[in-house]
């Protein structure tokens, strides 16, 4: 099944697919009606004329992008394409008769295409703004050297209480190998490797045993259980390195990129007047 169904879709009423042209897209002109040309204007990219004014081609694709959620319009049949086009249409009729009946002035429609525009212009303004930046490789060296780049390799055993994981740790303190215990022990789906966890960043592992992790050395075991919402854990870590420059590099692209565009947010706000009444 592609993403719209192969059957024919059932009729929608008008208030649905008002709502819909409304909060699916997330575009449009301040207006309940689909972005559209002026009546007498050519269009030459139009995909159909309702009463002389055609619906662009740039309108149908972003409506039909939203109704797909990023999944290619190559899947369609051309019926299914024209199913989308009648929805257009009907969106169409129903929002120049909304007009025509005055309810483009009613406050709580006005507020609805007032937040509508807002949100189009700013990602207009955000894309636009975004399509600027573009780290240098001093500034992407910078960011790396002040990022967390330490990778960890380590093993763990989890159990369900202290007192396992107590009687655990005196077992390995006394011979027992750790990978051994953690196979027959361990509760986590790490047991048949002997508890390897391969290796890891910190941000990828809940605070606690980040944390403890953090404070070992190679080799070493923690001499305690660590407790997580997942048990109890007895982690030992196998050794440490710092992550390649330039297998972190999309990461620090988009670690520079974000904090430019908060800059540029803050500059934004600092020059304005902002009262909240809320």
């Amino acid at each position: 099944m592609t993403p719209i169904s192969r059957t024919r879709w059932t009729a929608v009423s008008a208030v649905a697919i008002l709502a819909l042209s409304l909060t699916a897209c997330n575009k449009g002109p301040q207006s309940a009606a689909p972005a559209t040309a002026d009546k007498g204007t050519a269009a030459p990219d139009a995909v159909a004329t309702v009463d002389g004014k055609p619906i662009l081609r740039s309108a149908y694709d972003d409506y039909l992008k939203s109704l797909l959620r990023g999944k290619p319009a190559t899947e369609l049949t051309a019926d299914q394409k024209n199913e989308v086009l009648d929805q257009m249409i009907n969106m169409q009729l129903i929002s120049t008769q909304a007009v025509k009946d005055g309810l483009d002035k009613d406050p709580d429609v006005v507020a609805r295409l007032d937040l509508l525009r807002m949100q189009v212009l700013a990602e207009a303004g955000a894309q636009k703004y975004l399509k600027s930046l573009t780290p240098t490789d001093q500034e992407l060296q910078a960011e790396y050297a002040s990022a967390d780049k330490t990778e960890y390799h380590a093993r763990h055993i989890l159990v369900p209480t202290k007192e396992k994981a107590d009687a655990l740790i005196k077992k390995i303190n006394a011979g027992a190998k750790f990978e051994d215990v953690a196979k027959a022990e361990s509760t986590d789906g790490s047991k048949n490797n002997g508890g390897d966890l391969g290796w890891f960043t910190l941000a990828r592992m809940v605070k606690p045993f980040g944390d403890a992790v953090k404070g070992l050395k190679k080799g070493e075991m923690t001499p305690q259980p660590v407790q997580t919402q997942f048990g109890w854990h007895i982690i030992r870590l196998e050794d440490s390195r710092d992550t390649p420059f330039d297998q972190m590099k999309p990461q620090l692209n988009n670690a520079l990129v974000q904090k430019k565009f908060q800059a540029y947010i803050d500059s934004l706000k600092k020059n304005a007047k902002i009262e909240k009444k809320l």
